[in-house]
């Protein structure tokens, strides 16, 4: 299982890089594989402010779909355009071509609620 440990979670299988107040969000390796073969990414947010803990979006595999929860209150500011022509590019390479969105962060101190890769490792009993 692949846990990077210089990115944040949570408990919703998300992950978050932070870079400076802009933040990318993605689904996690555990995330992906519970899920199976990901055929459509939806995120209908874009320009849009969610707050934390709201639906931003869904990902969308052969047997299931899954609701996506924003890690951090913010405005989404982009899109993974290439996941509408490649969607399985979030099984095969979650933490890099696999991202969804990007966003302005606009509450700095929910960071410290995010889980380090350690208690990420916990909440999957990894």
């Amino acid at each position: 299982m692949n846990i990077p440990a210089e990115l944040k979670y949570t408990k919703d299988h998300e992950w978050v890089k932070i870079d400076g107040d802009i933040a990318t969000v993605g689904i996690t390796d555990f995330a992906q594989s519970e899920l199976g073969d990901i055929v459509y990414v939806d995120v209908d947010t874009l320009d849009e402010t969610v707050d934390k803990d709201e639906v931003f979006g869904s990902v969308e595999a052969v047997k299931t779909v899954s609701d996506l929860f924003m890690p951090l209150s913010g405005e989404v500011i982009e899109f993974n355009e290439d996941l509408e022509d490649s969607p399985e590019s979030v099984n095969s390479d979650p933490y890099g071509d696999g991202w969804m969105i990007k966003l302005k962060i606009s509450d700095s101190s929910q960071i410290d609620n995010l889980l380090d890769a350690e208690a990420y490792k916990e909440v999957i009993g990894a």
